[in-house]
């Protein structure tokens, strides 16, 4: 029980050959839960878009694909999960149409207004400081930008309960939670999506 705490700590924030691990096991787990997210927003070809937690690149890849005319950004506190994502988009940053940065949320290092498109796959149940990382989010926005928060979980269950006494710091959040914190943050027309079958939920705000 103490190696599975141990490893699963990688989720929160990759550190070593653990770390590697699981962001390879992440990025093929997740790949059909953020397909399904990605399709319920519209990225346009020309976005300057920030993906915020970036883990193995993978979101960062898809982005890519999708936005032909505009330029991709990637952010992680893990150092790990920061040269996973280089590797993963090493053409894209060799040619500079990617830039992945080793980051807090609490502190982006991006100026105001920045960004017309940013996407939060999975990360947001360890923002230790949600209000901060939030209002940082929204600092960078474009006025008129789209934020787009995509999660496995949509609240408590039995399952989800056992995952956040195995992770420390983690927390998971309903929609309807994450709505209210985002119009606290300033953030406007919140739209509310769900798979229906799976407890999915991308919920995306305006700026």
């Amino acid at each position: 029980m103490a190696l599975e705490k141990k490893l699963y700590q990688n989720a929160k924030k990759p550190e070593g050959s653990g770390g590697i691990f699981m962001m390879n096991r992440m990025n093929e787990r997740h790949r059909h839960m953020a397909k399904w997210g990605f399709s319920t927003i519209v990225v346009e070809k020309d976005d300057k878009a920030l993906d915020i937690g970036c883990g193995g690149g993978a979101n960062i890849a898809t982005l890519l694909q999708k936005i032909t005319d505009g330029e991709v950004y990637g952010m992680d506190y893990s150092e790990v999960s920061v040269e996973i994502s280089k590797k993963k988009n090493k053409k894209a940053v060799s040619t500079g149409k990617c830039e992945i940065v080793q980051a807090d949320v609490a502190d982006i290092p991006y100026e105001d207004n920045t960004f017309s498109l940013v996407t939060a796959f999975e990360t947001v149940y360890f923002w230790p400081d949600m209000t901060k990382a939030l209002k940082e989010v929204y600092r960078v926005m474009q006025p008129g930008g789209r934020f787009m928060i995509c999660n496995e979980a949509d609240g408590p269950s039995e399952k989800d309960n056992k995952i956040t006494d195995i992770i420390e710091g983690m927390k998971i959040y309903t929609a309807e939670e994450l709505k209210n914190m985002l119009l606290d943050a300033g953030f406007s027309n919140i739209k509310l999506n769900s798979k229906g079958d799976k407890p999915w939920i991308s919920v995306i705000a305006e700026k």
